[in-house]
């Protein structure tokens, strides 16, 4: 059944489905992590029903340019773009149906800041879910970490910036990715809950960028 949840922000609203894939605290704690920098073309990468693109959007909508959604899965690209329109958002926001390894060369270069919440799981470490579409969500069965790195790298303009956030158990893996497109971390924070060891990193990626990376608190959700 599809629902409609506030946003809690300039009266933004989300369509969600319960029976797919409904976004978690994660997409929050990104949009809250990355820096907006005025007229700023930011670009959504497995942007599922458009939770990270809104939500960064309702934090910085004067700072602003336009936001691309770009989303495989055709059901969560669909809760997308009644997202989009029920919020009246239709000049501003721009919904793509696309694998990322297909990403149109029109995209090469154009955004100067790009937000994403990938699939965290290895193919190899067995993950199952109960149906495919939650399956894609979660594991890398249809895009690898190191195909995802390659399409923010052919997405920024040159200065422009990646947010990711990610299983903190990949940390070095993700690193290193980064570093092979030409994308330089330059922030880092790790989420726990509670007092258990983090399980997630927030991490931040220049193209071309100097080396030095500030690494901010750990923080607890």
């Amino acid at each position: 059944m599809q629902t409609v949840e506030d946003l809690n922000l300039l009266g933004l609203k989300i369509v969600q489905d319960d029976k797919l894939y409904k976004f978690t605290s994660d997409a929050i704690l990104l949009s809250r992590f990355a820096k907006v920098k005025k007229n700023d073309l930011v670009a959504d990468y497995c942007s599922g029903s458009g939770i990270v693109g809104l939500h960064l959007y309702g934090l910085n909508a004067n700072l602003i340019k336009s936001v691309d959604l770009f989303e495989l899965q055709k059901p969560m690209y669909d809760l997308s773009v009644k997202s989009v329109e029920l919020n009246g958002l239709k000049d501003k926001f721009f919904c793509h149906n696309i694998a990322l390894q297909d990403l149109p060369q029109q995209y090469y270069g154009k955004f100067s800041l790009i937000v994403c919440n990938p699939p965290y799981t290895a193919i190899e470490n067995g993950f199952s879910a109960p149906n495919e579409t939650l399956a894609v969500c979660r594991s890398e069965v249809k895009l690898s970490l190191r195909e995802l790195v390659k399409a923010f790298a052919l997405g920024l303009k040159y200065g422009g910036r990646v947010c990711m956030c990610h299983r903190a158990d990949r940390l070095a893996e993700i690193i290193c990715e980064f570093k092979s497109q030409g994308l330089e971390p330059k922030r880092m924070q790790l989420v726990s809950a509670g007092k258990k060891e983090p399980y997630l990193v927030l991490i931040e990626g220049v193209k071309g960028g100097k080396s030095g990376i500030k690494i901010l608190s750990t923080l607890t959700n």
